[in-house]
């Protein structure tokens, strides 16, 4: 019998890459996730019944236990960027990933992956980076072994970047910018799964890998190279880090004094203390490099899913070239 993988947020931005490719390598595999009636669409990965969605609630020890029967691996994708109800930082990605690392080590699951973050760290002036820091330290304690990757902005077709920003793109003339000289290093989410994916088949050494592309950019450069993808103009300009904190501050006030009803989802002061820092690779932690992995560029892959925010869509080099005729 195929070996058995459970994907904790299997259905989520990454998980879904990961899903797919332990499918193409025969396993079967459990994706965890809070709400399997919408996560339905990763069934086809697989021959039939070898993709199932389950139910889990990453704050129980009784739900992460009992989809983690049977399996051999374990990959922990599940992250928040926006606290919201019971879902805080600390509970999911502090707790939720100590929950699962001590299971698995009870279970003698053989592989345990571990999606973090660059700017993980105890000593972040961020709840985010802090927390991420505390589950990287959880898994570590309870399954040594395990395969821990922080990957950098993610790009592709379902990320919540460069979809984000081409789609203010193309309703507003203007586009503000938080940290518009902080420094990023985009990855490619089909990069970070077959890094995952290296971590449960046991082709990784045990640790620590950092995951960015072969480009460093500024929050504007990449801005810069979005808008002439989807090929439009607009004015960008940065917003200074104070009047920024002051912004995400009133923010999260608008949503505390409405009880939680209106969630904060445009600019948390959290965040801000996330983009006051640059997001890089560090060139003295192993890397995709040190997995075998050589890391796709993001022209190779932008133009592929952004071509919908341009004003003429997939007939963008049909229009240009009637125009050249008249």
């Amino acid at each position: 019998m195929s070996k058995l993988v459970t994907i904790y947020g299997g259905s989520g931005f990454v998980g879904r890459y990961i899903a797919q490719k332990m499918a193409r390598e025969g396993w079967r595999v459990r994706v965890a996730v809070r709400r399997p009636n919408e996560a339905l669409f990763v069934k086809p990965y697989g021959v039939v019944g070898q993709v199932e969605p389950v139910f889990c609630n990453i704050r129980d020890d009784a739900s992460v236990r009992a989809v983690m029967q049977g399996a051999a691996a374990v990959v922990n994708c599940i992250g928040i960027l926006v606290e919201e109800g019971a879902n805080r930082f600390d509970a999911v990605q502090a707790e939720g990933a100590a929950r699962i690392a001590r299971i698995a080590a009870e279970e003698g699951v053989d592989s345990l992956v571990q999606i973090s973050a660059i700017g993980a760290d105890n000593t972040s002036p961020s709840a985010y980076g802090r927390s991420k820091a505390a589950g990287e330290a959880a898994v570590l304690e309870h399954f040594p072994r395990a395969v821990i990757l922080r990957p950098s902005i993610i790009f592709g077709p379902e990320d919540q970047f460069f979809n984000r920003f081409a789609g203010m793109a193309r309703m507003s003339p203007v586009l503000p910018l938080v940290g518009a000289t902080t420094r990023f290093q985009p990855v490619w989410v089909e990069d970070v799964a077959a890094a995952a994916v290296k971590g449960v088949l046991g082709k990784a050494a045990p640790g620590v890998y950092e995951l960015g592309g072969p480009e460093v950019k500024t929050f504007r450069e990449l801005m810069q190279m979005m808008l002439a993808i989807i090929r439009r103009r607009r004015l960008t300009f940065d917003i200074p880090m104070p009047i920024a904190r002051l912004q995400g501050t009133l923010l999260d006030l608008g949503s505390k004094l409405t009880g939680g009803l209106l969630t904060n989802r445009l600019l948390t002061r959290d965040q801000v203390a996330n983009l006051a820092r640059d997001n890089v690779a560090s060139p003295h932690v192993r890397g995709l490099g040190d997995l075998g992995i050589e890391p796709t560029p993001m022209e190779a892959v932008l133009p592929e899913y952004l071509w919908r925010f341009r004003s003429t869509g997939q007939y963008e080099a049909i229009t240009s070239s009637a125009r050249n005729l008249r």
